[in-house]
């Protein structure tokens, strides 16, 4: 320690020296220019800094969950109300709803330097943050495990955690890898419903083919009861799903408190072969829909449901 103060010293005095004798009208030593970083999202939108970000806001579920999952979670100042997890996410600042009009006050007083989001986020918001002279990177959702992974690893460059992104999708790889290791051989694949919202029992609400729930339930040894459909959102009639007559229901809508008893009691619903042998079971939808790092926790889930056997 001492030397280092004695060193500094030193050099302090060899610069003040330096500075007495060096010419009046001696140019000026100018610092060089910060290098640059460039970065373009799926939006086409270009953005560059000297550094890496330091005053991020998250406004969407899936890109809040994605900072913190490879480890930059410190570097956010800010989130949305639908932005719920993990725990440390509620500590931080929100905005508040995104729903209605756009919370310009709110998102200027937290003066970030880089806004995140998610597919959720339409262009016309994301071109209003730029006409407040805000950076926004916006990000597509992945259809596919290999997509979500380059979704992080472009979250790991732009935030400066490029090795701790690295390890995560190690992880999570290896996780999907040892899943389809285990349906693989399988021979049986169970029809399955994917219930998002039965306000209307006689038209339910569920989530069609070429989405990422359709994705998972397929991935999990399952097939889609609404894959004819089109849409991450469609509705299904009763009559539809008695023909299909799916061998297991999955209740995202749980939450709201739909029960596998209020299900089994809808008006014809006692034809399905689901509810007659009372395959039917509550799941977090979050792990399903939010297209974040969890989509893994989603498809062992689903996996664990559709096989149960073949995890004892």
């Amino acid at each position: 320690m001492k030397k280092t103060i004695f060193f500094i010293l030193t050099m302090l005095s060899l610069a003040l020296l330096l500075g007495a004798c060096a010419p009046e009208n001696a140019p000026a030593v100018e610092a060089p220019a910060p290098e640059m970083m460039f970065f373009s999202d799926d939006m086409g939108n270009k953005l560059e800094f000297s550094e890496y970000p330091q005053a991020i806001l998250s406004i969407s579920a899936s890109t809040t969950e994605t900072l913190f999952a490879i480890s930059a979670g410190e570097q956010l100042i800010g989130r949305e109300d639908m932005s719920l997890y993990p725990e440390e996410a509620l500590a931080l600042p929100s905005i508040g709803s995104l729903w209605g009009d756009l919370p310009t006050e709110a998102i200027l007083a937290l003066e970030p330097d880089l806004v995140v989001a998610a597919e959720i986020i339409s262009a016309e918001q994301v071109a209003a943050l730029q006409e407040l002279g805000l950076q926004v990177y916006w990000q597509a959702n992945p259809t596919t495990y290999e997509e979500l992974w380059e979704n992080l690893r472009d979250f790991g460059a732009l935030t400066g955690h490029i090795d701790e992104t690295e390890t995560l999708v190690a992880d999570l790889d290896a996780r999907v890898k040892a899943v389809q290791g285990k349906i693989m051989p399988l021979s049986y694949m169970p029809t399955v419903f994917y219930e998002l919202d039965a306000t209307d029992p006689a038209n339910p609400w569920t989530t069609g083919s070429g989405t990422f729930i359709d994705y998972i339930i397929n991935t999990a040894g399952g097939l889609n009861a609404a894959s004819e459909l089109q849409g991450d959102y469609t509705q299904i009639s009763a009559e539809q799903l008695i023909a299909v007559n799916p061998q297991i229901i999955l209740l995202g809508d749980a939450l709201y408190g739909v029960t596998p008893e209020s299900v089994a009691e809808r008006a014809g619903w006692d034809a399905i072969i689901a509810v007659q042998e009372g395959a039917i079971y509550s799941i977090d939808p979050n792990i399903l829909s939010v297209p974040g790092p969890r989509l893994v926790d989603g498809l062992e889930e689903t996996a664990k449901l559709l096989h149960p056997g073949i995890w004892e």
